[in-house]
């Protein structure tokens, strides 16, 4: 006897009612939910910023979305689950937001080859449409490298940027005009930080050296290659500085290389601290310095090189560190630190993570 195969269940899709209005809704809604919680999933949150008057935070995340969470709010005593979820998400770039900073108004963000700005009293009234943008005189037009680090130079009310191009751009705040670039590396820079005595400019990047810049004569001043001092040098991580911090005379940084406190007249490292896993941002605090890299730990050490503590929080890698010591928000002071994750942890005093902020 032949085998039969039954025609039962092909005909049903023939005979099935097509689907109404509402199902179609309710399909799209559900598949929306589930690309967003993909989305959660496989997010990076690469910067933060507080704002001017201290009572909010900016995150910028891998898809180009800017978050801003009211820290006022989920730091009240009447704080619920949705005081945690952002006041506003708005798309700012195409690519990932790489850098941010914050001026007296506005807030500045750094994507691919841009840098835009957006009011914050617009962007608190859901207002988010941007300021400006601008791109840096690249040499070419087909370049379109990250902007890696952004740093606002008060005094001469500039901006300083940097990242894939292995130059620096000095931008007039004034008049959104280019006025210098400074050329030295020879790789990506990663991280930038500021002297303001002096003033100088500190910047480092995948070639190793961490460059010291005289804003007032555009030229380089100082260069330590710290891969090539044998206390730091840790070859099988590479060479390249994904951190630094200054305070006066002092200088920490790290990446591939330990990190490592060093004295800069002298160009010497005083302190090279134990910590083996690359860190991604470093900065002082009171008579600490503070690091997190891989790994899922605020580190916490003496200047001597003794870790005071290691605090866990949610993610499982940590790309930035933002303290926020705004004096009109004391309410308001804390630490927050974000990385591999949808989440911003929130630390209220330094021995433990109070909760966590979440895209």
């Amino acid at each position: 006897m032949k085998h039969q195969t039954s025609t039962l269940p092909f005909l049903s899709v023939f005979l099935e009612p097509p689907m109404g209005m509402h199902g179609q809704v309710l399909a799209a809604a559900k598949e929306a939910e589930v690309f967003q919680a993909l989305q959660r999933l496989h997010m990076t949150i690469f910067s933060q910023s507080v704002s001017p008057c201290g009572k909010f935070l900016a995150a910028g995340n891998n898809y180009g979305q800017i978050a801003i969470f009211s820290l006022s709010a989920a730091l009240s005593s009447e704080a619920k689950e949705e005081s945690k979820k952002p006041v506003v998400t708005f798309q700012a770039h195409d690519g990932p937001v790489y850098s941010m900073v914050s001026t007296d108004r506005h807030l500045l963000s750094a994507g691919d080859g841009e840098v835009k700005a957006w009011l914050w009293a617009e962007m608190l009234k859901k207002g988010c449409k941007e300021l400006w943008c601008r791109q840096p005189p690249y040499r070419t037009s087909l370049e379109v490298p990250e902007i890696n680090a952004l740093l606002l130079v008060p005094k001469e009310n500039s901006l300083i940027l940097a990242g894939g191009d292995c130059q620096l751009h000095t931008m007039d705040l004034e008049t959104g005009t280019f006025t210098r670039v400074l050329r030295g590396h020879t790789d990506y820079i990663h991280c930038l930080a500021l002297r303001e005595r002096s003033p100088e400019v500190l910047s480092g990047g995948e070639d190793g050296a961490v460059r010291l810049w005289d804003l007032r004569t555009a030229k380089e001043v100082q260069t330590i290659e710290v891969y090539k001092h044998e206390e730091c040098s840790r070859p099988h991580n590479g060479r390249w500085i994904g951190c630094l911090a200054t305070d006066s005379d002092w200088m920490v940084c790290g990446g591939g290389p330990a990190l490592t406190l060093w004295h800069l007249r002298s160009s010497t490292p005083t302190t090279v601290f134990p910590m083996r896993a690359p860190q991604k941002h470093v900065t002082f605090y009171q008579d600490l310095i503070l690091s997190a890299g891989q790994g899922r730990c605020v580190n916490q050490w003496q200047l001597s090189g003794e870790l005071k503590a290691q605090v866990p929080g949610s993610s499982p890698g940590l790309l930035s560190l933002s303290l926020n010591q705004q004096p009109a928000a004391p309410e308001c002071k804390v630490l927050t630190a974000a990385g591999n994750s949808c989440r911003v942890d929130v630390f209220t005093n330094l021995g433990y993570r109070a909760f966590s902020l979440s895209f």
